[in-house]
């Protein structure tokens, strides 16, 4: 008689898996976190990882694949304001938060080593911005129309800025000396979007 296999009890291990190797990833680095010690920290017994992911790499890039539900959510409780300024620094806030999480700065640079050698990640990656930039791009045009925002640069153009300033406060982070870049991520946007002699935020 076949196995049945309960969605649930798989989702919940999967889960356990993921959080087991973010922890072990950011704090040992990829290479030097095996499969055996990932499997041990989520209570499972060695190399059953296997029977949940292809292998280490899967591992790795389902803590990344979990940023676009997460982001997904986010975006959809900005998208529809009215107040497109106000929505897009919300974003950028909740983004450049996320680098206050302890094992970001080790993620991030595992992450940069790891991007040029497994086209799925990237594609991940590049997904999860691709995201990002095209909300941030239909709120900029909103608040274009609204003379709210400066019309002197282009959306897509500016969304990607908006991007790389995020992306800075990830590179720049220090897990030895931990900083919130969510005040200056949000005046640096908010300086650059607002209308020549308005008030800051």
């Amino acid at each position: 008689m076949a196995r049945t296999v309960d969605p649930q009890r798989v989702a919940e291990r999967r889960t356990a898996i993921t959080q087991a190797a973010t922890e072990l990833f950011a704090t040992q680095g990829y290479e030097r976190t095996t499969a055996t010690q990932i499997a041990h920290k989520a209570g499972l017994t060695s190399g059953s990882m296997f029977y949940y992911f292809q292998d280490k790499a899967a591992v790795f890039r389902s803590i990344f694949e979990l940023s676009i539900p997460e982001h997904t959510e986010l975006i959809s409780r900005h998208i529809d304001r009215t107040d497109c300024l106000d929505a897009i620094l919300d974003i950028v806030d909740a983004l450049a938060g996320e680098v206050l999480d302890p094992v970001a700065p080790g993620l991030t640079v595992e992450l940069l080593r790891r991007i040029e050698h497994d086209e799925e990640l990237l594609a991940v990656a590049m997904e999860d911005a691709r995201l990002s930039a095209a909300a941030l791009t239909t709120l900029l045009e909103r608040g274009i129309d609204q003379g709210r925002i400066d019309p002197g640069f282009d959306p897509e153009e500016t969304a990607r800025w908006i991007l790389s300033v995020i992306d800075a406060a990830f590179l720049n982070a220090d897990p030895d000396r931990p900083n919130d870049p969510r005040p200056l991520g949000g005046a640096t946007v908010s300086r650059l979007l607002r209308p020549f002699g308005s008030q800051d935020r």
